[in-house]
């Protein structure tokens, strides 16, 4: 009965956005199966191969048997529909990170905002991809499913009436690098719930597979690798994500250089770089020419960074440039990476260099520059600082200004519509706090039309990185040491980079500026995976006090519903079953014909 429900109110919600939509705002459907799959990136030794031909399998999380999932490729104000079906023995939601969801957090894809969808459910996501452009990807946000796989792909053009800053390239090349462990994400998950560390990974993958071969000790025979094949003297747009667990990453191609064009909805000052650190949930697009003589096929290095370099030798992801002219394989040690594991000031001094190219156009066809964020005025101010991991009531758990977030049955913005009080708490401190740290669901009270500033600092011995959903912010500032009002003398106030993802130094602080014109309740949190999990994150809430359809969107009709609502999921079911009588079924029978059709000729 949930299926065809569900069925009945997807096909009802493509044909609605089909008549709200112009040819300028077009449809684009998509289908997800979301289900285990067996793999071995990292591949199996030899010497065990006749005893245990499973070792070092992994349950891997596919889209439609692909790991990593298909790209979804749309152009600025499209209409998104996809259909999530979930083949998991455990519920699901699906992030789409970096997607501002304008007007519609509904569609977010986090357990603040959506009920998550129980196996052998499906359930469809339905948003515009409004005034945006740029590279992201999507990925499981629940149960630590990341780990497993299950990202993927999400690429927005810019309409063809907006110039684009650079020449159309060659070819657009979907690149994902991230820490691998050999043992499973309900593991993984088990060693943080019972208070231990994860330890090292066991791999970097590139694409979803394992290391080449470039030395006989530390790579095993039999790994299946990436290899990009390229033509010569052509020039190409690699787009690089991070979407590992918890480690940084440095990124190169032997003897190319890495032209940075944009990064997560922001087109770039262009520069050149031989290396680029990237740092988990980050995205970047480079411009790579290929102007070597193919001598030999080229190395495509990720490897991990701030870190023992000899115990992580292991620890690296290697690829293959190929070039259709190549004489010969690559070989020879690694291109070098940055040699500075207890100095961090040349990778911040990089991450600095990233500037936003206030001349060109980004989703609409004003400059990115003639948003002058530099001179508003700030209306919030909040300091949010992170620490090692702490035990709060013997159990071990991570923090944001000493609150470590604990997600309610009930979803925020459910609550919120329906009136469900003591869900949580409106009172997210504006400074860490001073006593001992505590569990709670607190939540920032953010001022619609507001603009904050949100310093990060991070007094923690490792690297994280913080993402914010529904917004791109300002990254004005960072350093080294404790952040103070003085620090704001250093603040660039006039390019400094619009992104959703940014990176925070251990010892060190990073301050953004966001304009909260979003309504909705957004996710702000940790994207290292493993202190996510364990409750460094928090919510801003943005609501207008006049409410209107022109800020925000109503709740969809194939809402679904849990915790203190849950009896509103049964009461759905009954009254969608209902309308299946009568001429139901012809309109049923027409939509699934239409929409079979366009899936057809999109496939």
């Amino acid at each position: 009965m949930a299926s065809s429900k569900h069925l009945f109110l997807f096909l009802i919600s493509i044909l609605f956005l089909l008549t709200l939509s112009s040819a300028e705002d077009a449809f684009v459907p998509y289908n997800f199966e979301v289900s285990y799959i067996t793999a071995s990136p990292l591949g199996v030794p030899q010497q065990f191969q006749p005893l245990l031909s499973d070792l070092h399998l992994n349950i891997v999380i596919a889209i439609n048997d692909q790991f990593p999932g298909p790209t979804i490729n749309v152009t600025t104000n499209n209409n998104v529909a996809v259909n999530v079906r979930n083949k998991l023995d455990e519920s699901l939601l699906i992030h789409w990170s970096g997607i501002q969801q304008r007007r519609s957090s509904w569609q977010d894809g986090v357990l603040g905002t959506n009920c998550p969808i129980p196996p052998k459910w499906n359930w469809t996501y339905q948003f515009q991809v409004k005034d945006q452009i740029g590279s992201f990807f999507y990925f499981p946000s629940l149960h630590f499913q990341r780990a497993a796989g299950g990202f993927g792909g999400f690429i927005i053009n810019n309409r063809p009436v907006i110039s684009v800053p650079f020449d159309t390239p060659q070819g657009d090349i979907v690149v994902f690098i991230g820490d691998w462990y050999t043992r499973n994400h309900t593991d993984l998950r088990k060693d943080l719930d019972d208070g231990k560390d994860l330890g090292m990974p066991n791999g970097v993958l590139i694409n979803g597979k394992g290391p080449y071969r470039y030395n006989d000790t530390l790579v095993p025979e039999g790994i299946d690798f990436e290899q990009l094949d390229v033509q010569p003297g052509k020039t190409y747009r690699l787009r690089v994500h991070n979407v590992g667990i918890s480690t940084s990453l440095n990124f190169r191609i032997q003897n190319h250089n890495l032209l940075l064009a944009e990064t997560e909805g922001s087109y770039t000052v262009q520069q050149n770089y031989t290396s680029l650190d990237i740092h988990v949930g980050q995205s970047y697009s480079f411009l790579v020419t290929m102007d070597q003589n193919a001598s030999s096929d080229y190395y495509i290095v990720a490897s991990a960074r701030f870190v023992n370099e000899s115990r992580w030798k292991r620890v690296t992801g290697v690829g293959i440039l190929h070039y259709t002219n190549s004489k010969g394989k690559a070989k020879g040690p690694l291109p070098a990476g940055p040699d500075d594991q207890f100095d961090k000031t040349y990778s911040m001094n990089q991450a600095r260099s990233i500037r936003w190219n206030v001349s060109a156009s980004g989703a609409r066809p004003n400059p990115q520059g003639s948003f002058r964020y530099g001179s508003i005025n700030v209306t919030d101010i909040y300091v949010l600082k992170n620490k090692p991991l702490v035990k709060i009531d013997g159990k071990r758990r991570a923090t944001l200004s000493g609150i470590s977030y604990t997600n309610p049955a009930t979803p925020l913005r459910l609550a919120d519509q329906f009136k469900v009080k003591g869900v949580y708490k409106l009172d997210f401190p504006t400074k860490p706090l001073t006593g001992s740290p505590r569990i709670e669901t607190s939540v920032i009270n953010g001022s619609f039309r507001g603009f904050m500033e949100i310093i990060l600092q991070n007094n923690d011995t490792k690297m994280h990185t913080y993402h914010l959903n529904g917004y791109a912010f300002f990254v004005v500032g960072m350093d080294f040491g404790d952040w103070s009002e003085n620090s704001r003398g250093t603040y660039n106030k006039w390019d400094g980079i619009a992104r959703s993802t940014a990176q925070v130094y251990p010892g060190a602080w990073t301050a953004v500026l966001v304009s909260l014109d979003n309504v909705g309740i957004w996710n702000l949190r940790t994207e290292n995976l493993d202190s996510w999990y364990l409750g460094q994150e928090t919510y801003i809430r943005v609501v207008n006090p006049e409410p209107t359809n022109k800020t925000e969107l109503p709740i969809p009709d194939n809402a679904l519903f849990c915790g203190a609502l849950a009896k509103k999921q049964k009461q759905q079911i009954i009254s969608s079953a209902a309308s299946f009588n009568g001429n139901g079924l012809k309109l049923l029978f027409t939509l699934v014909m239409f929409v079979c059709a366009i899936i057809n000729i999109f496939q």
